[in-house]
C-alpha cells in the first residue's frame, strides 16, 4: 500500500530523526526531496551505511539556505510540495526567513513539521538524545544507552504528525503545522517507568520470575512467558515455581539451546545480548 503516493515531502532536517521520518515518508508511497547544507548530512560521515539507508529513493538537492539563491531554489522547490520537515530551532529557522508565518505566506499548502528538543516555552533550548534520556532517569551511569530512543520515538512522532496534517488539508481543514518535542517523544516511551512498571523489582522490573533475564551456561536468555499459559506451561515442563528454581533451571543448558526449546514449546525465550 502507498497512501501518500502523489504527495511531495521536503525534509530539511539531517542526521536524526528528520532523515528516518522521511525514510517512512518514502516507504509510504510520498516523494521525498532531501535538501542538505552545501557539505552535505553528517550522517554521511559518521554512519554512511544508515545516511544511504535512509535516503534511498529521495533526491538529494544541496543548498545553501543562507545565500539567496539557495533561498529562491528552495521556494521553487517548496512550490509544489505537500510537506516540510524541519530540525533546526525555530529562532533559526526565522534567521533564514523560513520562520511558521512566512512559510505560510509564500506557500499555503504547504504543511509543516517542526521537530524541536523541547515544548514550548523551552523550543529553542538546546538538547540531545542523551540529555533526553539522561533527565527522565532512563541511563544507567556510566553506561551509554544502547539505542537513540527520543531521536527514533520522535520519527515515529513526525510521520504520525504528518499524516494528519495531510488528512487535515485533505478534507479542507487548510494546511496545519505541527511541533514534534524530542523530550516529550522520550517522556511517553518513558511512561512505564514513570508508572512504576519497569522500575527495579517491580512487575515488569525483574519482580517476578516469568518475566526476568536469566544467566545460562554459556551466557543470558530473556524470559517473557507473562501470560498465565505460558507461566503454567513453563513452570509445568520444567518443574519450576520460585525465583531460585528458576535460576537453577536456566543455568543448566546453553542460551541457544534455550532459545530453541522455547520456539518447540511456544513460550518466548531468546538469547540476550
Amino acid at each position: 500500500m502507498e497512501p501518500l503516493k502523489g504527495m511531495v515531502a521536503v525534509n530539511l532536517a539531517v542526521n536524526l530523526p528528520g532523515p528516518a521520518a522521511a525514510r517512512r515518508l518514502r516507504q509510504l508511497g510520498g516523494a521525498v526531496v532531501k535538501v542538505e547544507p552545501p557539505d552535505g548530512d553528517p550522517m554521511e560521515r559518521y554512519h554512511a551505511a544508515w545516511y544511504r539507508d535512509m535516503a534511498e529513493g529521495q533526491e538529494v538537492v544541496r543548498l545553501d539556505l543562507k545565500d539567496a539563491a539557495g533561498r529562491a531554489r528552495l521556494d521553487d522547490i517548496l512550490a509544489t510540495a505537500d510537506l516540510l520537515i524541519t530540525a533546526s530551532r525555530p529562532a533559526a529557522l526565522a534567521r533564514l526567513g523560513l520562520g511558521r508565518e512566512e512559510l505560510r505566506r509564500k506557500h499555503p499548502r504547504l504543511c509543516q513539521v517542526a521537530i524541536v528538543g523541547y515544548p514550548a516555552p523551552r523550543e529553542n533550548e538546546a538538547g540531545h538524545d542523551l540529555t533526553y534520556q539522561a533527565s527522565l532517569g532512563l541511563l544507567t551511569p556510566p553506561h551509554m544507552p544502547r539505542t537513540l530512543l527520543a531521536d527514533m520515538a520522535g520519527a515515529e512522532q513526525t510521520i504520525s504528525a504528518a499524516v494528519a496534517l495531510l488528512l487535515g488539508r485533505e478534507r479542507g481543514n487548510g494546511a496545519g503545522y505541527a511541533e514534534v518535542a524530542l523530550s516529550a517523544a522520550a517522556a511517553a516511551m518513558a511512561e512505564p517507568l514513570r508508572y512504576g512498571s519497569t522500575a527495579p523489582g517491580a512487575l515488569l522490573g525483574g519482580g517476578i520470575p516469568e518475566y526476568n533475564l536469566y544467566q545460562a551456561r554459556d551466557g543470558w536468555v530473556a524470559l517473557a512467558a507473562l501470560e498465565p499459559h505460558f507461566k503454567s506451561r513453563l513452570e509445568e515442563t520444567l518443574g519450576v515455581s520460585s525465583a531460585e528454581e528458576y535460576r537453577g533451571a536456566f543455568a543448566g543448558r546453553s542460551a541457544r539451546e534455550w532459545q530453541e526449546w522455547g520456539q518447540e514449546q511456544d513460550i518466548p525465550i531468546v538469547v540476550a545480548g
